[in-house]
Parts: structure tokens; sequence; C-alpha cells
């Protein structure tokens, strides 16, 4: 059980994927005591290769891309958590008070990444990265003039399959046996493009030598070759935080922010995936800058407003630098040069 007497920061980040590790990245390199708090895996750590990230490499995978990241948050002097938070509340001080399987956390602000999980089919299913993916804008490249799939029955999984044709002109669109729940604008698009509506259950999995992923086989005896392709169920939202400090919810189940990030709860904020928008790695990394800054700006002590500067009177030189002792001996050790 948890110890009852918080571990106090000025910042904890929740969620350790790409957005909630930028966001501590720069909360800690703009001098602001920050932790962060991963209970592990999530969807970055199953990616098989990292793609559109300018200077990484495809070969990167997500595990060791996130345990990079925290290497570098831990040099810079940010507390890592191995821990699930399970609830939180709003103090009358303003401060977020966390409970965690393993410890408690008290910040003045509080940044949730805690992300959304895909809504999988049924199996049988190809390996997830090998032949299952979730991201048409991360991975449509790599089917480029190949034979491709989308499972599904809604809206979303019949433009997913309108929009692969930029890439092949090989596309099924999977029901799996479920009735098409898309409008008659869109069944009218489908009978106007090149897009095959395949009906039958998939009773089976044919994957090569190599793991990935080479045909589905159909309840009807039909085997269809697949390069890969793409399941649109759904996603479910990992909102509960949020929900339980009173944040704005939208109907899609993603957290309702600013520019910045900012929910509406004050001193809250949501980054990443649980956010609306795209859910790709650069752009999670992009929320997750631009909330730190704006805690910063907000937690930051100089320049001392005119009315503070007025009550605590000018800023004297053994003020500054406004940054935590740790802080400030981490960032000189990281910076020594040798002569």
């Amino acid at each position: 059980m948890a110890d009852d007497s918080p571990a106090s920061y000025e910042v904890v980040v929740v969620g350790g994927g790409p957005a909630g590790q930028m966001a501590a990245m720069y909360s800690t390199r703009l001098g602001h005591r920050t932790a962060l708090v991963d209970r592990g895996g999530g969807r970055a750590a199953m990616m098989q290769e990292v793609h559109n990230m300018v200077g990484i490499r495809e070969e990167t995978g997500g595990n060791e891309l996130l345990a990079t990241g925290k290497e570098q948050l831990q040099e810079y002097g940010c507390d890592v958590h191995r821990d699930m938070i399970t609830s939180c509340s709003s103090a009358e001080d303003g401060a977020v008070r966390l409970c965690g399987n393993g410890d408690n956390y008290e910040a003045e602000y509080v940044v949730l990444a805690t992300g959304f999980n895909d809504v999988r089919p049924d199996p049988p299913l190809p390996r997830t990265g090998r032949g299952l993916h979730y991201c048409l804008h991360c991975d449509a490249h790599m089917f480029v003039d190949q034979s491709v799939y989308v499972m599904g029955y809604g809206e979303s999984a019949a433009h997913v399959a309108l929009i692969l044709l930029n890439f092949t002109d090989e596309v099924d669109l999977l029901t799996r046996g479920d009735d098409p729940e898309w409008g008659e604008d869109t069944a009218e698009l489908i009978a106007n493009h090149p897009v095959k509506v395949v009906r039958e259950e998939v009773t089976g999995v044919q994957n090569g030598e190599d793991g990935w992923l080479k045909a589905l086989e159909f309840e009807d005896g039909a085997v269809r070759e697949y390069k890969g392709g793409f399941a649109m169920y759904g996603a479910d939202y990992n909102n509960g935080l949020a929900r339980e400090l009173g944040c704005d919810i939208n109907d899609d189940g993603t957290v309702a922010v600013d520019d910045h990030g900012q929910t509406s709860v004050e001193n809250v904020y949501a980054v990443g995936d649980m956010a609306p928008g795209h859910n790709q790695v650069p752009i999670a990394y992009g929320d997750g800058a631009k909330a730190g800054i704006s805690i910063h700006f907000a937690l930051r002590d100089f320049p001392r407003e005119p009315e503070n500067i007025d009550e605590a009177g000018p800023v004297r030189s053994e003020e500054v630098p406004g940054i935590p002792d740790e802080l400030l001996e981490q960032a000189v050790d990281f910076h020594t040069y040798g002569e």
C-alpha cells in the first residue's frame, strides 16, 4: 500500500509515452521539480519500427525509443517512477493529489498523458506490427503497391479503405460478418472506387517464415494474400483521471484542451493520444513540448510581476537563478566540459 505522505513536485506527468516524456523533458530542463509516473506498456511500446521521425532510423523500435527517453529524463534530473495512478483529487490549496499503487504524489501542475487503447477485433488476427496496424498515417507508406485489407464496418473503416487507394490498387474492406454501418453517401463512394468489400468472417491467418502476415483465410474457403492492413474499430480513451478531476470530456472520449494542452481544470493538462487530433509520435512530442512551456510560463519566478515587486521588493542577486538547487547542480554537472 502507498505511503500516506505524498512525494511533492511542481509538476507530475502521468504516462510515459512520447507526449508525457516530452512534457517532462521541457518541465525538467526549464527548472521545475518534475516526476514522470509511468505504468509501462502503451501504444508506443508496441511499435515494431518508428516511422515519420526525422533523425530516428526506422530500425528503432518503440521500447528502445521510450527507454532512451527515460534515461535522458533521469540525466536531466527528472524522477521517473514505475507506478500506476489509480485515483486523484484536487486539494483546497490548489495542489493535485495522486494516489498510485506504489506511492502517493502531490503536484502544483499535472500533465495527463494516459492515451488510449485501440479496440481490437476478435481473433484470429495477424500479429500487431507484423500485419496488423492501427495508424494509417504512420504505416501507409509500408504498403505502396501492395495488397492490403481494412477490418471494420463503420464510416472510419470505409474511409481508410478509400484513402489507401492513394498508395495501392489492391484494397479489400473486411466486414467479418458484420453488417456495414456506413451511410448512403459512403456506400456510393465505395461503389465508385476499386475497393472490394469482403463480408465473410476470417477463420485463419497464414504467416511467412519471417513472422509477417502472408494471407488470411475466410469461412467460404477463400485464401487472400495481404502484405498487411488496418483494424478500425475505434478507441477506448484512458480518461478516468481526467474525469475524476472534473475535466471536460468530448463526445468521442478525448479530453477537451486548448492550444497548449490546458484542460478546463486549472493546472491540469492533457497531451498526446488522449487529446483531440492526429495520433502521431511527432505530434505527441509537440503536444508535450507546448504543455511543458506553458507550465513554465506559469511557474517561473522571473521576471517578477509589478504587483509582486510592490509586495516583495526588487529582485536581489542572491535570489537568482530561479531554479531548485538540485536541478541547478544537475545542470552544471551535465554541461561541465573537460578542460
